[in-house]
């Protein structure tokens, strides 16, 4: 079976729904709902369901999360390489709307003690049909050894930059073959690697070479992909590395869905992309695109993160 390897963060969500979003001083009524999240977990989560063997690095607390997270990488069938530590299990608090928005406190616990020499045990195997996925919720150097992995075996290695709020260098950047921000992501990298300000509710209205150039900018030897909400997502390929497209540029128009829940669609779309392009090495890279969008469309009508992903395998 084709394999993703995510390596990232685990979390135990607690989620509450609200009318509106709080702001500073306000006490709301909600509902409340607890459950499993973090960007790396999520990610797994939709890779497996999304078809394609899977194994999730990550680190975990000795505790009731940690075997929260056990159980359910047994039950998804996800091959599940955790270092214990003594911190505990980290932590999200997340806030959604009425119309599906959403704010996030995370409390990083055992994902900051993630390290290098771990990631390069569980990616030991790595191969060169693999597909590499990390994130920004665990230590850089150990995002950085996961995407150094998949480079040196020949697999695909993809950086999802998420959070937006953590800094990167260009040597972080150098080390991705694709890039898959979304608005408020693409917008902070510009603005440190880039040197050029724009405003993320702005980007989605940008003129395809602009997008375009600018994407060069920022990773001048690989694919982003800029994933953009209702207005679906951009992709920018090097010239020297179309991936099957015809065009070095397009759009992607977003799926139709009725939301009622944002929270992990990026995630979806990020796990769903690594299954497709594990499971099917020979398609353009827009039918893995197209595939990614129609599952984040489907998350986001069901209510959580990780449960929410959808299952397209028994």
């Amino acid at each position: 079976m084709a394999r993703v390897l995510v390596v990232g963060s685990f979390n135990v969500d607690h989620a509450w729904r609200v009318a509106t979003l709080p702001v500073a001083g306000a006490t709301l009524s909600g509902s409340y709902a607890t459950g499993p999240g973090g960007k790396g977990f999520n990610q797994a989560i939709a890779a497996r369901r999304a078809g394609a063997g899977t194994r999730f690095v990550c680190a975990l607390g000795k505790d009731v999360g940690a075997q929260l997270a056990r159980t359910l990488c047994s039950d998804d069938g996800i091959d599940l390489r955790a270092a214990a530590v003594a911190d505990p299990t980290g932590t999200a608090g997340i806030y959604v709307d009425a119309q599906g928005r959403n704010c996030i406190v995370i409390g990083a616990g055992a994902n900051a003690t993630l390290a290098p020499g771990h990631v390069a045990d569980a990616l030991g195997d790595v191969a060169a049909a693999d597909v590499v996925l990390a994130q920004l919720e665990s230590p850089l150097d150990a995002v950085a050894q996961a995407l150094d992995a998949g480079r040196a075996a020949g697999a695909i290695a993809m950086l999802n930059p998420a959070p937006a709020n953590v800094a990167i260098d260009e040597t972080m950047l150098v080390r991705a073959d694709i890039l898959t921000p979304n608005e408020t992501e693409f917008a902070a990298l510009v603005g440190r690697h880039v040197g050029k300000r724009i405003e993320a509710d702005a980007v989605a209205s940008l003129d395809q070479p602009r997008l375009h150039a600018l994407c060069r900018e920022l990773l001048p030897h690989g694919s982003v992909i800029v994933t953009l909400g209702a207005s679906g997502c951009f992709v920018s390929h090097a010239e020297s590395m179309q991936r099957g497209d015809s065009a070095i540029c397009y759009r992607v128009p977003a799926e139709p869905a009725q939301a009622i829940d944002t929270t992990g669609a990026g995630d979806a779309f990020n796990g769903a992309l690594a299954a497709s392009l594990a499971q099917r090495p020979g398609s353009a890279f827009i039918e893995h695109v197209r595939f990614a969008s129609r599952y984040a469309a489907r998350s986001t009508e069901q209510a959580g993160a990780a449960l929410a992903m959808p299952r397209l395998v028994a």
